[in-house]
């Protein structure tokens, strides 16, 4: 009876422990698809629909199951298999919390290619809706790009995870290699950190930095990218986590490949650890 006794205090300090870990992620949940209506937060619109013949909401934005998984994700298409001139396919979610001016917070996804030819890209901005329906890509601020599209220089894009950098994109790269990393592997799931600084620019903010783990390059968690540029630079508090896809035009169309998402969470500072640890 005495050992019960001294082992009560114990048990009861071990379950605070648990309790009190359990409870002390850093980890805000932006969406994780699992819900019973899991596209409610989220909002479509196709702000350039140029399909002849004319469909309306040509986009695929949909949630499914994953084979043999309890799992469910986001999937992101520009318009179903054959159909083209979707230019601007939109879907965005409010963020739980704003990211004030000068404040860092970590993004953390799981995103995986259905296949290529696609071209997609994805991120934050800080306009509200009619904002983001008006300006589409120069909605975003901080984003990654997925694509294997011909440019309008004649240049053809691999499929390799993109950042913004001065007026356009750059590759990331393998720092264990020291070279640009390899095309992403269709069918495999990506982890991705985006430590975003939306500080000012006159205090070195306006950037972020790239994390990734996954595929057959990327086994362990490694820094692909410092100091990726905001796309426009407005010095606002970021509000919403958008999406955005292009079939291409009708003569010349990039592909339906889709994206899927799933995962998304924020963190306040820099958080390298994985919301599911």
């Amino acid at each position: 009876m005495k050992d019960l006794k001294t082992c009560i205090p114990m048990i009861l300090l071990l379950a605070v422990a648990i309790a009190c870990n359990q409870t002390s992620s850093p980890w805000i949940k932006i969406d994780d698809f699992e819900s019973s209506d899991p596209m409610e937060n989220w909002i479509l619109a196709d702000t350039r629909n140029d399909t002849d013949p004319r469909i309306e909401n040509p986009q695929v934005t949909e949630v499914r199951s994953e084979a043999g998984e309890s799992n469910h994700y986001l999937i992101k298409k520009p318009a179903a298999e054959g159909v083209v001139g979707n230019r601007k396919a939109l879907s965005y979610c409010k963020l739980p919390v704003q990211v004030k001016v000068g404040e860092t917070y970590t993004f953390y996804l799981k995103f995986k290619v259905e296949y290529f030819p696609n071209n997609h890209v994805f991120g934050l901005s800080n306009l509200d809706p009619e904002g983001i329906n008006k300006q589409d890509y120069n909605a975003l601020e901080p984003s990654l790009r997925v694509t294997d599209k011909f440019e309008s220089d004649g240049f053809k894009n691999d499929g390799t995870l993109m950042v913004r950098k001065s007026e356009g994109y750059e590759k990331i790269t393998n720092p264990v290699e020291n070279r640009t990393a390899k095309p992403l592997e269709e069918g495999k799931w990506y982890e991705a950190w985006m430590v975003v600084n939306n500080s000012k620019i006159n205090d070195g903010g306006q950037k972020y930095d790239v994390y990734l783990r996954g595929g057959d390059e990327f086994p362990q968690q490694q820094k692909v990218y410092t100091g990726a540029d905001f796309r426009m630079k407005r010095e606002l508090p970021l509000i919403y986590f958008l999406t955005n896809c292009n079939t291409g035009p009708a003569e010349q169309p990039y592909g339906n490949g889709g994206l899927m998402y799933d995962d998304l969470y924020m963190a306040e500072g820099v958080q390298l650890s994985s919301p599911a640890d």
